[in-house]
Order: structure tokens, then sequence, then C-alpha cells
């Protein structure tokens, strides 16, 4: 409505100079005020109509906002990066949140150089898991990751990248895979299974950087009946196989683990823990 200020500006500069010109110095003869009485009236009318139009209501910059919620986390002692307490997996469908069990840092080297934190989640509300008691810390972690989702978060304390992570995980299924031919517990059968998924993984991981601080959430899905359990690397694809995807998992905690103080966090959180 700018388009009516100069309107207006002209039209009250015209009644003023008609009521100021015709008037005597001191005094406005009645016969011309009652003569300009319907231009003054106009004339306010307008200016009432375009102070109106060009209103805007005062914003207070410096008003409190509601806020924020904040998200409780767990810090690793070693390096200061901080886990969620509960963590929420992206996906299309809703899925339930994951607790934090445990943290610890991987360390390599005898300069003890500190490569990464990493955090272990899992659904431990999910009504299909039973825990008991008298199973020893050890026995626990491997019931719960054999019987609800489960998540592996890695966060690098320095830049890397994804294939330096995709080797050392390359490496460690081949390791477990060597034990169990030797031990007796993996089949033929599970082996030849296996084969595609580990070529698919090793295919899977990016020729690029992983950022400082970055997180690698790997997913590992409730077991379903008659299908086999997924293994998801976050943005980046989907292992499908039971040894794959649990072995991988179950790496962390046996003996040491890559983090003995993660695993040390896990077991101490589940020493007391059943459902």
């Amino acid at each position: 409505m700018s388009f009516l200020r100069p309107a207006a500006r002209q039209f009250a500069t015209h009644a003023s100079r008609t009521l100021f010109t015709h008037a005597a110095p001191n005094a406005l003869h009645p016969t011309k005020f009652r003569a300009l009485k319907p231009v003054l009236l106009g004339s306010a009318a307008l200016c009432s109509v375009v102070l109106a139009l060009n209103f805007h209501p005062t914003v207070q910059l410096d008003a409190e906002l509601p806020a924020a919620k904040q998200i409780e986390t767990t810090a690793d002692p070693a390096t200061g990066i901080e886990f969620p307490n509960t963590l929420q997996v992206p996906a299309k469908v809703k899925l339930p949140g994951h607790a934090l069990v445990g943290v610890g840092v991987r360390t390599v080297s005898f300069l003890g150089i500190k490569v990464y934190s990493v955090a272990f989640y899992a659904d431990l509300e999910n009504p299909n898991l039973k825990v008991p008691r008298n199973l020893t810390p050890d026995e626990k972690i491997k019931h719960i990751v054999n019987n609800t989702s489960c998540v592996i978060r890695i966060v690098p304390t320095r830049s890397t990248s994804y294939t330096h992570l995709r080797d050392a995980f390359m490496r460690t299924l081949h390791s477990r895979m060597a034990v169990g031919r030797k031990d007796g517990t993996i089949t033929e059968e599970i082996e030849q299974a296996a084969a595609s998924p580990l070529r698919k993984l090793k295919s899977l991981f990016p020729n690029s950087p992983l950022a400082k601080h970055t997180p690698l959430d790997i997913y590992l899905t409730p077991p379903t009946p008659g299908k086999p359990r997924s293994l998801v690397f976050r943005d980046m694809g989907a292992i499908e196989d039971n040894w794959v995807a649990t072995e991988l998992v179950l790496a962390y905690f046996d003996g040491d683990g890559p983090s003995p103080p993660l695993k040390k966090s896990v077991t101490s959180r589940l020493e007391a823990f059943e459902k």
C-alpha cells in the first residue's frame, strides 16, 4: 500500500493550505470551516487507512524461546566423545530405541594411539528377549546379540578412511571363520553361504575418508522367523547372512575384543541385568 502515501500527503497538504490561506490569522470564519469540514474529515480518514495498512506488530527478538529437549549422553572417559544414552536408528519404519550398554576406546600400536571410540547398543525392551539371571556376563552378551537388535557405533578420534575399517572387518571375519572351521563350530554349509555376503561386504565401503568425530552405525536387525538377519551399514547398504551379521558384532566381545574398555564397560553393565 505504499502507493497511497504520496496521495495522502498531497491531499493533506492541499487541505492545510486551503485552511490556513483563507483563514484569518487568529480565527477561522465559521462559514469557511463548515465548507472545509468534509475535506478535513476525508483527509483524516484517508490518513487513518494508510496508517492502519502499514502497521506491523513489534517483534520481540529477545523473547524467551522454549528450551530444547536435552539429550542425555555418556562420554568415553578416554576420548571425551559423547554417545546418547538412547539411540534412535533412522529408518523408513520407526524402530525401537536402543539403550546404551557400554562404551570404550580402540587403541593400536605400543604408543597407544586412540583410533576410535565405540559404543554398544541393544533393544533391551524387546518382548522376545529373555535374559536369565544365572548367565555370566559373556553369556548375556551372546544371548542379547542372538535374540534382539543391536547397534555398534564407531566414532573416529581422527580422520580415517572407510577402506581402513573395511579391511579390519574383513580380517576379523576371516579369522573367526578359520577358528570356527578348526574347532568345528562352522559347517561347510555355513561357510559356503557366507562367501557371497563377504564379497558384498568388501565392495560395500566407498573409497573416501571418514571424517573425525563422524559416527558410523552398524545395525544388526532382530531375528525374524524364516529370514536371515541383516547387518546394515548406515548410508551404505546391508549384508544378509546370519553368520556374518552376528559374528561381526560378537567379535567386539570375544576375549578382550578390539576394545578392552568396551568389553569391561558392557560386562559391568550386564552383570546384574536380567529380563
